[in-house]
């Protein structure tokens, strides 16, 4: 459980801009503390909760101290591959839509950490979904994965322009992408073993 949060990350749990926290932090409303020697704010959880609790904000996403990842893909097995593999793991709080419409949608109001998105969805192309998170500044911190059958190095490198972070060919193992995500989320990955 996370018990320090950045101005970035406060405000993805709350749902508002991070110049929207950084704000309350400078004026008093939202307490915290600058890492010694540098410009950075914290924010301890007490300290945020209180904040939501007072300004009306829901502590769902506090409380359940769940990383959020969003699969997007039209491959209904692939999808249930991927989300089983992140359940499992226990850390992550997994939503999924299998067109890049549903997956605007979602990436705005779920207000995911990490994106799992298919390059070729029937409605919109895989690009264009990640230059419409990378075009919204809450959505800066916001890490995107992106998977394709295809393999030509020019198209992987328009991705990457665009704003993806990783690139990965399919068919891939759940667990190779599951270990690339914890990589991006600076988290620790440990391999789920199935009972």
């Amino acid at each position: 459980m996370k018990t320090v949060f950045t101005t970035g990350e406060a405000a993805k749990i709350c749902k508002v801009s991070q110049q929207t926290i950084i704000r309350c932090f400078d004026s008093g409303q939202l307490k915290g503390f600058r890492v010694p020697g540098s410009r950075f704010r914290r924010i301890p959880r007490e300290q945020l909760f209180h904040f939501m609790k007072v300004n009306g904000i829901p502590t769902d996403a506090l409380e359940s101290g769940k990383r959020k990842v969003l699969l997007v893909d039209d491959e209904e097995d692939l999808i249930e591959v991927l989300q089983d593999a992140f359940v499992r793991d226990g850390r992550f709080e997994v939503r999924t839509a299998n067109n890049g419409f549903d997956a605007g949608m979602l990436v705005k109001d779920f207000m995911p950490e990490l994106v799992v998105l298919d390059v070729m969805l029937p409605d919109i192309n895989g690009r264009e979904v990640c230059t419409r998170v990378r075009s919204d500044s809450n959505m800066d911190e916001v890490k995107i994965i992106c998977i394709s059958g295809m393999v030509e190095a020019d198209r992987i490198a328009d991705l990457m322009e665009a704003g993806a972070n990783e690139f990965i060919q399919k068919p891939f193992d759940a667990e190779k992408l599951l270990e690339r995500a914890c990589l991006l989320l600076a988290m620790d990955f440990a391999p789920v073993r199935s009972s």
